[in-house]
């Protein structure tokens, strides 16, 4: 028991000495000045600017179509606007390791803007200040803290990595869609995706979802070497579908887990704010993450089940 409580409080350790590090970087992005990162806006640029550079500083080399960019146009469907055509743009950084597999780990930066996207439930909101630090500036952070670790371990693990944060998920999946209709790696190399949306307001009692466990069988064995007591309260999901861009990827028969920490009161409301975020927690979510990562890794192979429900005849 002693051994275990060392252990566990060594995990807390880690999680608070990078929790400043988390912080830095859901302050930037989700700071006032950012207004919400609407899709093509100047804003969202300068976050797609933030996350280029990070990736630049971790030695990630560039894998977009214009450096570390992959360039496309959304469209706003759900509501009229002059400028329904909006030119964005993935964040693609790659770790190559010379291995045949490839691990890609995801999270989309952009949100609503001002909420003149039509992605509003709240009509008196319109106009205000989206700042999405759950949604999803926490899951850059993650995302962030995955290429620095992992471009930073001194390992060589045996898969590469591509770290991709999306745009124009908050209109229908559309960078993360873009992407794997014109991949920059292989597809069939790819042994799995781990995408990060909302991770930022965890629930003690009810811990973090991870959705898509049954979208891989290996995934069964693969969590039974997860040590739970060192790490932060999870359960699983069995579907690999669900409102975020790792469904881009399970529609192409790759197996997928996607992190997520729950809807609460301030979705899509100009609410999502810095201070509401439980950096502690998103640190711990991350720890358990890559231990979940390199699970996989004595895994030559994870097989791609299909999770949908089946039509009855």
């Amino acid at each position: 028991m002693k051994t275990k409580l060392i252990a566990f409080c060594l995990i807390c350790l880690s999680a608070n000495v990078f929790g400043q590090q988390y912080k830095e970087h859901v302050h930037f992005l989700a700071k006032d000045s950012m207004k919400g990162r609407g899709t093509g806006s100047r804003e969202a640029n300068k976050a797609a600017k933030y996350i280029k550079k990070a990736f630049k500083e971790y030695g990630l080399a560039p894998k977009g179509t214009r450096g570390y960019y992959q360039d496309f146009e959304a469209k706003v469907r759900r509501v009229v606007v002059p400028d329904s055509i909006r030119r964005t743009k993935n964040v693609i950084g790659f770790l190559d390791n010379g291995a045949a597999k490839t691990v890609v780990i995801g999270a989309h930066y952009d949100h609503i803007g001002e909420g003149k996207q039509g992605s509003l439930k709240d009509s008196t909101a319109y106009g205000k200040i989206h700042n999405g630090a759950d949604d999803n500036a926490s899951g850059v952070a993650g995302l962030l803290e995955l290429a620095r670790y992992f471009s930073q371990n001194n390992d060589i693990e045996p898969v590469n990595f591509l770290f991709i944060s999306f745009g124009a998920e908050e209109l229908g999946l559309v960078g993360s869609r873009y992407f794997v209709k014109n991949p920059t790696v292989d597809l069939k190399s790819i042994h799995f995706m781990l995408n990060m949306d909302m991770i930022g307001r965890f629930n003690a009692e009810r811990g973090v979802s991870i959705i898509g466990y049954g979208s891989s069988p290996e995934f069964e064995t693969m969590m039974e070497q997860i040590d739970r007591e060192k790490h932060i309260k999870f359960y699983t999901g069995y579907e690999g579908r669900g409102g975020s861009d790792q469904t881009s990827f399970y529609e192409k028969d790759i197996p997928v887990m996607f992190f997520h920490t729950g809807g609460h009161p301030d979705y899509h409301k100009p609410t999502d704010d810095i201070e509401k975020v439980d950096y502690e927690s998103l640190a711990g979510i991350v720890e358990l993450e890559k231990a979940i990562i390199e699970a996989s890794l004595s895994f030559e192979t994870l097989h791609f089940r299909n999770t949908d429900p089946k039509e009855e005849k």
